[in-house]
């Protein structure tokens, strides 16, 4: 009989896979790096800081004359401090924009600080435990984040897209029309549960039946790192997924191995990430075209709002699952935009 995995427990699966196959294309010292951090991060994590290591030393053959003839099997360890901290400058000049594959890539400000935080914490690893003796890269200074302003929806946007999605159907025919019938429920529980817990989108779509407690309106959520936490909604919440779960859902046949799944495609197995963001984007689109919205955009959305409700900021950060208050501090104690918005009028420029 064929084990049943949750949703998250394949996908770390999937991605420690991955994360082999990536590794065989790093130098063999490398490993040794990966497999002093797999108890601290995770799968993911480890993953996307082996794609960027890998960027270090192909930028090395591509552009340092020391190793333009070397292969990959061909670094040492005593490479990384045969360089020095102009190297480390000239390669984050590089990952502003370089070419991969015919493919040209660029970093923004979130790219390039995710790619140096990659290198020095493999740096480190190596010169903490006195393995190499120099840490050029101590000797750089990291890449400044400049503030963004956190893109949400305001009260009367929220009515509007949630409006849009139950009445979408009038203003569409043929193909779009039967595919909008089919999908309307979901994409409407969907919405009202991100827009009404704050839950990541990784988090829905790896809600099971099962995971759904209406008794004490609750949802069970396996959090980034692979812990578990009950998150509570209430009555909007609770009725747009009866409505789901007791129509469509319940109606749908899914594949095997999705038959635990909440939110089910079309195509009948367990929606993914990227189906649902298409799908806020899809809908975002028509009631705010010039906000850029995703579902982590619907999370800060909740968040803001339970914020200004409460005024209790280690209750949104609890309830978001942020391990650092101050996270959550940064993005939902600023000055408000009612707030900022007073000073549009506050000044006068001439006497009326």
């Amino acid at each position: 009989m064929t084990e049943t995995r949750t949703y998250h427990e394949q996908i770390r699966i999937d991605q420690t896979l991955r994360l082999r196959e990536v590794l065989k294309t790093l130098p063999p010292f490398a490993k040794d790096f990966f497999r002093a951090i797999e108890p601290r991060s995770s799968a993911k994590t480890r993953m996307n800081y082996a794609y960027d290591i890998r960027v270090f030393f192909h930028f090395l053959m591509e552009n340092n004359p020391v190793y333009k003839k070397y292969t990959m099997d061909q670094f040492t360890v005593t490479d990384l401090e045969r360089l020095e901290p102009v190297d480390i400058e000239e390669y984050m000049e590089y990952l502003k924009v370089y070419k991969r594959d015919d493919e040209m890539i660029t970093n923004g400000e979130k790219g390039l600080a995710r790619k140096m935080s990659a290198l020095r914490s493999f740096y480190n690893y190596y010169f903490k435990h006195q393995i190499i003796s120099k840490n050029p890269v101590l000797l750089v200074d990291m890449p400044k984040m400049h503030e963004k302003a956190i893109v949400r929806l305001d009260a009367d946007e929220v009515a509007m897209l949630l409006d849009y999605v139950e009445s979408a159907g009038s203003k569409l025919t043929g193909q779009a029309l039967v595919y909008y019938r089919k999908t309307k429920d979901r994409d409407l529980a969907i919405l009202t549960l991100l827009l009404g817990t704050g839950i990541r989108v990784s988090e829905c779509v790896g809600l099971d039946l099962n995971d759904v407690d209406f008794k004490n309106n609750g949802i069970t959520v396996t959090r980034k790192g692979g812990n578990q936490m009950v998150v509570y909604f209430g009555d909007e919440v609770a009725s747009a997924l009866k409505n789901y779960i007791n129509g469509d859902r319940k109606a749908m046949t899914p594949l095997p191995g999705h038959e635990n799944a909440l939110f089910l495609s079309t195509q009948r197995k367990r929606m993914g990430v990227q189906a649902v963001e298409n799908m806020v984007r899809k809908y975002a689109k028509q009631v705010t075209p010039y906000k850029k919205i995703t579902p982590h955009k619907l999370r800060s959305t909740y968040g803001t709002s339970l914020y200004k409700e409460t005024g209790d900021i280690y209750l949104v950060a609890d309830v978001l699952g942020h391990k650092d208050v101050n996270t959550t501090k940064k993005h939902y104690a600023a000055i408000d935009e009612d707030r900022r918005r007073q000073a549009a009028s506050a000044v006068k420029l001439r006497e009326s």
